[in-house]
C-alpha cells in the first residue's frame, strides 16, 4: 500500500488518525459543495458527501491509487447540526447538545479504479450539562467553527463534557479508523 493511498481531506484530525494507524499516504482535496438530497437519511447523507469528494480528486490521480474520503455529521433527534456559523451559533449547538444524547455519523468512500466502498459509522455521544460560560469558554478558546457539532472530543470539552461514547471514538473525531484499515484489505 505504500505512496498508492490518497487522503481526500484537509483535515487535520483524519490526517493524525492516518499516521497513528501508520498508514502511508499523501493529501489531495478538490473542493466540493456538501449537499446532499432531502430525502436522504443522515448516514446515507454522510457517505453521499464522502463519495463526491473521493470522486472530485479521482479524475487527477493514476487509476491504481486508493482514494478515502470522509464526511463527519452530528445528528441530534434526527436533524443534522452542521459546522457554526460563528461564535453565538457554536454556544447555542453547544447547549442543544447537553445532558442530551447525539449521534456521530462519518461516512467514508474508498476509491481505486472501479472499484468502491461504502459505509458510514455512528456513534452515540452523552454530554454532562455544563454551564454557558464553560461553553462560552470553550468556543472562545478552541473555535470550533469547522468541526460539526461544534465541538472536537480530542479537545477540552471532550476531556471535562462527555459523560459516555457508544461507539468508535475515532469516529467522533472523523475517522472509524480500525473499520477503514479492515475496508482497505477488501480493493
Amino acid at each position: 500500500m505504500t505512496n498508492s493511498v490518497v487522503l481526500a481531506s484537509s483535515s487535520p484530525r483524519r490526517k493524525q488518525l492516518l499516521e497513528w494507524a501508520e498508514i502511508p499516504f499523501e493529501i489531495v482535496v478538490e473542493p466540493v459543495e456538501e449537499t446532499f438530497p432531502p430525502d436522504l437519511e443522515p448516514a446515507d447523507a454522510a457517505q453521499h458527501i464522502a463519495l463526491k469528494k473521493a470522486k472530485a480528486v479521482q479524475p487527477l490521480l493514476p487509476a491504481e491509487k486508493i482514494i478515502i474520503a470522509a464526511d463527519t455529521m452530528v445528528v441530534l433527534d434526527r436533524t443534522i447540526i452542521g459546522k457554526p456559523k460563528d461564535k453565538n451559533d457554536a454556544v447555542e449547538i453547544l447547549m442543544n447538545l447537553q445532558g442530551r444524547v447525539h449521534q456521530v455519523i462519518t461516512g467514508v468512500a474508498i476509491l481505486k479504479g472501479d472499484q468502491q466502498i461504502l459505509f458510514a459509522d455512528i456513534t452515540e455521544v452523552t454530554f454532562n450539562p455544563l454551564t454557558k460560560e464553560a461553553l462560552v469558554f470553550y468556543v472562545e478558546k478552541y473555535k470550533p467553527y469547522d468541526k460539526a457539532g461544534a465541538y472536537a472530543i480530542q479537545e477540552w470539552i471532550g476531556v471535562v463534557g462527555i459523560k459516555k461514547i457508544n461507539g468508535d471514538f475515532y469516529n467522533v473525531m472523523g475517522l472509524p479508523v480500525s473499520r477503514l484499515v479492515a475496508a482497505l484489505k477488501n480493493i
